[in-house]
């Protein structure tokens, strides 16, 4: 099976079939929950602190909730229209923008504390025209030098993603450090061709003392304890959410019927999402 990057342009692989079948995929959502809870713990953030984050590629928000979860305050880009607009449906907390991250973003300088990605880098190293501006160098000093500037110093970026060569690595951390950025390359539970995963933890700013964090250890350690904890809690976040959507949805049903018969516009249509969030915005 081609990975998904070689068949299509993101925002054209993701339409409304395959956004919607990614989106409702169990499997999907505890990778994406457990790689999220893994870059957020690279990203340091002080416990307690209620962090201002941008989610690079959120698509359908399901990084989004684990933020939301752990108490921050997020934005998120993403090129697919499909996936956004069911992030809208199922009611997300964080601002949506459509980007091109391959374009940059337009950000003002040091907006955000933090950023992470989730399986999305991979998509800038393949370019789509013969044009000079569609090559992958060219798009990755875009995507980089613009996050440099968005985030506060000092401040973190971690970027999971899927290389298929130790050239496409050593070509994107060229590129960031090249941005300003520091740190380089964790990588998890690098004997396993099942749960190898592969993070870039950039840092801004920090007078160079910041270090590298180690990656996961395949001998089961006292890090992989706490990673399974975490997968321990989402599981259980997932079946008490389960438990409670039928009276949510009833909720927010009469809500949305009650500013609809008062005329307020803006009012998010009914949809099989509805009320999957921990808590709806109107």
């Amino acid at each position: 099976m081609s990975r998904p990057e070689l068949v299509a342009p993101p925002e054209i692989y993701y339409g409304d079939t395959e956004a919607s079948k990614y989106t409702q995929n169990t499997r999907i959502q505890q990778i994406q929950a457990e790689m999220t809870y893994r870059a957020m713990e690279l990203l340091n953030i002080p416990e307690g602190e209620t962090a201002f984050l941008l989610d690079i590629g959120c698509g359908s928000g399901l990084s989004g909730e684990i933020l939301d979860e752990e108490g921050h305050i997020w934005a998120g880009v993403d090129v697919s229209p499909s996936m956004l607009e069911i992030a809208l449906e199922r009611e997300v907390e964080g601002d949506l923008f459509l980007q091109d991250i391959g374009q940059g973003f337009g950000f003002r300088p040091g907006s955000f504390d933090g950023a992470i990605s989730i399986s999305v880098l991979q998509w800038l190293l393949n370019a789509e025209t013969s044009h000079p501006t569609s090559s992958p160098p060219h798009r990755l000093t875009r995507f980089f030098t613009t996050l440099h500037s968005a985030l506060k110093n000092p401040s973190r970026a971690i970027l999971q993603f899927y290389p298929t060569s130790d050239d496409q690595i050593q070509l994107i951390t060229s590129i960031a450090q090249k941005a300003g950025f520091g740190g380089g390359i964790v990588v998890d539970y690098p004997n396993s061709k099942k749960a190898r995963k592969v993070f870039l933890c950039l840092f801004v700013g920090g007078g160079g003392g910041q270090q590298v964090p180690q990656g996961l250890a395949d001998e089961g350690g006292d890090e992989r304890v706490q990673f399974e904890r975490r997968r321990d809690r989402e599981t259980k976040r997932k079946k008490s959410a389960k438990s409670k959507h039928t009276q949510d949805k009833d909720w927010v049903l009469k809500k949305k019927d009650l500013y609809r018969k008062r005329g307020k516009e803006g009012v998010p249509r009914d949809s099989k999402y509805t009320a999957r969030t921990r808590k709806p915005v109107f």
